[in-house]
């Protein structure tokens, strides 16, 4: 019989591979003295992982400090962001928009629905009244703008033609609800300040630097683009004014119905594509701003 009280501890044999090359009956396995150490529970093993899981240079952390380390990290990523946002303000061109121009567009552009309500009643005296004081608006905006520095702005470059597609949108549909214009002349205007439209709001896109957010995007004291209607774009636009002006001045003068009106429709649906295509195939309709003068 042979008799063993080895200990498989650090102190000793040091692995369990030695004991298997000693042979012991196994009558006498129970004399053995083994290393019986208690295999630590899970909320101490989760303690220890935790522990060397947050060791800098031998130091283990508690967690109160691990808690105050967050919350610094989330401090330095507020300043870093505030300090990003800052860059990206010196960027963008910051103006004023409460200029007497942009506030004659914007009077124009809540004209326009009241102007369309009168005509869809048959209220056209009132309505021609109201017609020649919107155009009265595009008239001075346009004035004031050119001769006073302080009073133009990037955001009119795109609010005034906007003012008159609404207010000719308008018009164009309440005249065609009472057969004052042909629809297809309304289906061709409205398809191209649609398009027009369409384009602003993807220039607006394009032009304003990251982050893009929805607040950012409709600030309108971020001038991020400035555009430059062409020369047939213009014309264009006093024709269609004169147009709907003469189609409304029709029951009030009484000429509705006349032969010359067909030429006049033709003539500005002519007009109206040779507009759209001056945008297509002219560049430098529009300038994106890149630094704050």
């Amino acid at each position: 019989m042979y008799f063993c009280s080895l200990k498989l501890g650090k102190s000793t044999c040091g692995s369990k591979a030695l004991l298997r090359l000693i042979p012991i009956p196994k009558t006498c396995i129970s004399l053995l003295s083994l290393d019986n150490r208690k295999t630590p529970s899970k909320r101490k093993l989760s303690k220890e992982r935790f522990s060397n899981n947050n060791k800098t240079n031998g130091r283990v952390f508690t967690r109160h400090e691990i808690t105050k380390r967050g919350k610094l990290m989330l401090e330095n990523i507020g300043a870093a962001r505030s300090s990003i946002k800052e860059k990206m303000e010196a960027i963008i061109e910051k103006e004023n928009i409460w200029t007497i121009p942009n506030i004659l567009c914007c009077a124009r552009i809540i004209a326009s629905p009241y102007l369309g309500y009168l005509i869809y009643h048959e209220e056209f005296n009132i309505a021609f009244v109201v017609m020649l004081l919107a155009g009265l608006t595009d008239l001075l905006d346009g004035l004031i703008a050119r001769n006073f520095a302080s009073q133009a702005s990037k955001l009119g470059s795109f609010l005034d033609p906007m003012a008159d597609k609404i207010l000719i949108s308008s018009l164009c549909i309440s005249l065609t609800c009472v057969d004052l214009m042909p629809v297809f002349l309304t289906g061709l205007i409205l398809s191209r300040d649609v398009a027009l439209a369409s384009a602003g709001f993807y220039i607006r896109y394009k032009s304003l630097p990251p982050p893009k957010t929805l607040a950012r995007y409709f600030d309108a004291t971020h001038a991020t683009a400035k555009l430059a209607p062409t020369g047939i774009s213009k014309i264009n636009t006093t024709v269609q004014l004169a147009a709907v002006g003469i189609g409304l001045m029709s029951p009030v003068f009484g000429f509705v119905g006349h032969p010359h009106l067909d030429y006049l429709w033709y003539f500005t649906a002519t007009s109206t594509i040779a507009s759209a295509l001056s945008y297509v195939f002219t560049k430098d309709t529009y300038k994106i701003l890149k630094k704050q003068k």
